[in-house]
């Protein structure tokens, strides 16, 4: 994932089964620029009906508060159903606004087949520090489709722009779904003038918005924090969506992060990419970088807390120390809800020459098909943890490598050590019962370095999720248990 250029940057009324009514006051069935719109929005309980991603967010001087994106003072939500997706009643439009401009960043894939809102996010944030909003859909990556596919982006944010009375380039745009298709414009162009009227600042609010942006997540992922700075408290919120093509770099994933603090647009962007290295950048499914992976962090001003112009001083430090924790709690959620996973693993390395190549290391066991496919299978296979270890491209001397198990060593200083076998598999064995973590310690040095990066088992499952054809198998929707591969 590379940061962008000049990258900156009441719960609302019921509104099921109703009409657009930007629509309804033209001919039925009209047309705009050669599109024939037919659209109604719905935020019917029903399309939002999966349940909510474990607390992962790791403990420090902050309390975990409810609100998700809306935690953060000076921001609304909503999510729509809007029929973008191939078929069910799946929420999947979602829009995040500030009250007023926030300073914004953005963080984006690095794949070189970006999708046409990768390209638009960072034209926009190239030029502009502030922005009014984010504007999410699922069903369709508008990746691979060429420039209509970034025409249809540009007149996405246009439409989204007059539904809110500012400019285009106060919208930012991200996208997940089948890559190679065209937006479902005839239904997402009146939708999205919907939206606006269904805009809350609650927490049912930031959950819709949460739900909308899901692909073939098995849960939602959103949080939120609050923290003290200079005696003021600052909240953080975020959601985000991930679970199949995983990959750092950043994963396929996409995520939205408000923040009520008052901070200078470069300090917000250097703290936004710093966190997105420790956190998005850290975890592994599968190991496919998507084409549409983008991390949008938002700034209002609006906690009364004095204005950070250092990321060095003590405040800055805190804020950025929050940041880090949330991302890295929605990050874990990711791994968490991998496809066909049944456990999180945690991979925490000590002992390197520097915090960057801790996380080299650890990411290169938590990507390991051998060590994961073991883990699935119970087996305390600490060989293949060391081998991973070992092809990271970090230089170590073998004499230094140390492995341990959640509470069991496998390894120390480069030996094999006699362990109880069978208590280790069944350490495994009852983590995996119950979808929880399990923990792996690698140590190859004496130097102060340290990271972590978290992953999840690879199982038959996963197999079967994939081996199927997306146009065939499609299932993007509420309550089904079997998940294809979109964006």
């Amino acid at each position: 994932m590379q940061l962008s250029h000049r990258s900156t940057a009441q719960s609302g009324p019921a509104i099921a089964g109703r009409r657009c009514q930007w629509a309804a006051c033209r001919p039925s069935g009209y047309r705009l620029q050669g599109l024939t719109l037919q659209a109604s929005v719905s935020a019917a309980a029903e399309s939002f009906k999966i349940p909510a991603s474990p607390d992962l967010i790791p403990d420090g001087p902050w309390q975990k508060v409810a609100g998700g994106v809306c935690a953060a003072q000076g921001f609304k939500a909503t999510g729509v159903f809007a029929g973008l997706r191939a078929k069910g009643n799946k929420a999947d439009l979602s829009l995040v606004v500030a009250d007023e401009h926030a300073v914004a960043g953005g963080v984006f894939t690095q794949n070189v087949m970006c999708a046409a809102p990768v390209l638009y996010c960072k034209e926009v944030l190239s030029r502009r520090e502030k922005v009014k909003a984010v504007l999410t859909n699922a069903g369709q990556a508008n990746a691979a489709t060429g420039d209509q596919g970034y025409a249809d982006a540009v007149h996405c944010a246009k439409t989204a722009a007059a539904a809110l009375g500012t400019d285009a380039d106060d919208i930012l745009l991200m996208s997940t779904g089948v890559i190679g298709r065209r937006m479902k414009v005839d239904n997402f162009v009146p939708a999205i003038l919907e939206l606006p009227q269904s805009l809350g600042s609650g927490a049912d609010d930031a959950h819709r918005a949460a739900v909308a942006i899901t692909t073939t997540d098995l849960v939602s992922k959103e949080a939120a924090l609050q923290v003290a700075i200079a005696g003021k408290p600052v909240h953080i919120g975020g959601m985000c969506k991930g679970s199949g093509m995983i990959h750092p770099n950043m994963a396929t994933m996409l995520g939205v992060v408000t923040c009520d603090a008052a901070v200078e647009p470069e300090v917000w962007r250097g703290m936004l990419r710093r966190a997105t290295d420790a956190s998005f950048n850290a975890i592994t499914v599968d190991g496919d970088t998507s084409t549409n992976d983008t991390v949008i962090g938002l700034a209002s001003d609006k906690s009364g807390a004095p204005l950070i112009t250092d990321a060095g001083s003590e405040e800055g430090k805190l804020l950025e120390a929050a940041l880090t924790a949330l991302l890295q709690g929605l990050a874990k959620s990711i791994a968490w809800d991998g496809e066909g996973a049944t456990c999180l693993m945690e991979i925490s390395v000590t002992g390197a020459k520097s915090d960057a190549d801790a996380r080299v290391v650890a990411k290169s066991v938590a990507g390991s098909s051998l060590a994961k496919s073991a883990i699935f299978g119970h087996d305390p296979n600490w060989g293949r943890i060391a081998a991973a270890a070992g092809y990271s491209g970090i230089q170590f001397d073998q004499n230094d490598l140390a492995v341990r198990l959640g509470d069991i060593q496998l390894m120390e200083a480069g030996q094999p050590l006699a362990f109880d076998a069978k208590a280790a598999s069944k350490y495994l064995k009852d983590t995996c019962s119950v979808h929880g973590t399990v923990h792996i310690y690698v140590s190859i040095g004496k130097g102060p370095g340290t990271g972590m990066a978290w992953g999840c088992d690879l199982s038959y499952d996963y197999v079967k999720i994939n081996a199927g054809e997306p146009t065939v198998h499609c299932t993007m929707m509420v309550g089904c248990s079997q998940r294809c591969n979109p964006a």
